[in-house]
């Protein structure tokens, strides 16, 4: 039987009935300052979040540095990553971090097999 979410004590559906600035009490530091000077911008995305997911089109955004609200948990959301827009569905355990975390800005370096003048010594192989 898997264990219920809670998030400081509360449980998911109660994090729900809470308005966003309720909420902002239970987060760290720097979440709850950001939440608490945009939450005017967080309910709008919320809104919004709301609005499309009933009409069944995709969410996209280029705010990356909204925080995490239960009002979006359940929700996919295409967050840029300055290329791209990437996939990520909104779980209970992101609550308080910001967007852009889920969608990464750098990838890996994937190194492939080095070309001739890539290095002192190939310089002196023949070429064919």
């Amino acid at each position: 039987m898997p264990k219920e979410f809670t998030y400081r004590g509360l449980k998911l559906e109660e994090l729900k009935a809470l308005d966003t600035r309720e909420f902002a009490k239970y987060l760290g530091a720097d979440s709850r300052r950001s939440v608490l000077r945009h939450f005017e911008v967080i309910e709008k995305f919320v809104k919004k979040c709301r609005k499309r997911a009933e009409q069944g089109k995709p969410i996209r955004t280029h705010l990356r540095d909204l925080v995490v609200v239960p009002n979006m948990v359940d929700y996919t959301i295409f967050i840029h990553n300055g290329k791209e827009f990437v996939q990520i569905k909104m779980m209970p355990e992101m609550l308080g971090h910001r967007l852009g975390e889920f969608a990464q800005t750098r990838r890996k370096v994937e190194h492939g097999a080095p070309g001739i003048g890539a290095t002192k010594s190939s310089a002196s192989m023949s070429v064919k």
